[in-house]
């Protein structure tokens, strides 16, 4: 009887030597190359029981009672998360509990590039994907031009709401870091300046020398003159897809900054950070007149005659290009 005894609790442990080595290989695995992915639903309070059935009931894991056998033998006590995870087949125990205990839950992202305005934003926003509800259009230049990331199930108010935010939070930081150059006399004139350079440049390394230019039309009282003022209120930031008209250069539409003096009387598009900075910290020079350079970027001069020597230039190479 003895001998039966001793055999019994022999084959016990030796069976428990191999199930606690079978649960270490499931815990350290790796997932297999392109092992195909599923999302799992944690709701808020959920048990370690819970999300084990899930992840079983999803074909995440094999077994739901080898994963709480390995979690309460090799995991942390640290509660797992609510959201919702995207999770790879045949993944490790331990890989998929680090993933639920750290909260790394699904995120997709939308991307709004600096400049675009906001009935382009709207539009992203409303075809983003796996967001609820609906929104107006934002007011131009409230959103921060930025990656935002969200995740599936939010409302686009939400989403929208930290995308003003974030333009808020950006102004507060930088307008009491403004030069002694910047001519703006508050935040949303700041915006308005930046929304005008955003749309004359793309170029980086012009901002800066953008922002002096206007900022010394604005010191001399002389107007902008800036085309983006004038097509603005005729598309409301979307292409016009032809020239501008004489009769469109003439009208008074309270944007247009070749009837008027001063800044047009709000943004013409969500500038981004880098234009936000460079009209608070202008580029010192004399320059008054810009004209393309037909490579990206612009000429620059300090008076009427030079002015129009680079737009002889420029007409020049046009008719080169065949595009005049």
């Amino acid at each position: 009887m003895g001998r039966w005894l001793l055999a019994g609790a022999v084959a016990l442990v030796a069976g428990a030597l191999v199930l606690l080595l079978d649960l270490r290989r499931d815990w350290s695995r790796a997932a297999p190359p392109g092992a195909p992915t599923v999302e799992i639903e944690v709701p808020k309070g959920a048990s370690l029981a819970e999300v084990a059935r899930r992840l079983e009931a999803a074909g995440a894991i094999d077994s739901a009672l080898r994963f709480r056998l390995a979690a309460r033998l090799f995991g942390g006590p640290a509660p797992v998360r609510y959201g919702l995870y995207e999770i790879e087949t045949g993944a490790g125990f331990g890989a998929l509990l680090g993933k639920l205990q750290r909260g790394e839950v699904l995120l997709l992202r939308l991307v709004i590039p600096e400049g675009l305005p906001s009935v382009l934003v709207h539009e992203r926003l409303m075809a983003a994907p796996r967001l609820e509800g609906v929104v107006e259009v934002p007011a131009e230049g409230s959103v921060l031009p930025a990656t935002w990331a969200y995740r599936p199930g939010e409302t686009r108010a939400a989403v929208l709401a930290r995308m003003q935010k974030g333009m808020a939070d950006t102004l507060a930081e930088l307008w009491p870091k403004r030069s002694e150059r910047s001519v703006v006399r508050t935040p949303e004139e700041a915006v308005i300046l930046a929304s005008i350079v955003e749309k004359e440049t793309g170029l980086d390394a012009e901002r800066r020398r953008v922002a002096g230019l206007y900022a010394n039309r604005l010191r001399a009282g002389m107007r902008l003159e800036a085309d983006p003022t004038v097509i603005y209120p005729i598309t409301r930031g979307r292409p016009l897809g032809r020239r501008i008209r004489q009769s469109e250069l003439r009208a008074d539409t309270g944007y247009n900054t070749y009837v008027r003096t001063g800044l047009p009387k709000g943004p013409i598009t969500n500038p981004g950070r880098a234009s936000l900075e460079a009209v608070l910290d202008p580029e010192a020079h004399d320059h008054l007149f810009m004209v393309a350079d037909g490579s990206g970027g612009h000429v620059f001069a300090r008076d009427y005659a030079g002015h129009r020597a680079n737009v002889a230039r420029w007409y020049a190479l046009r008719r080169e290009r065949g595009e005049m």
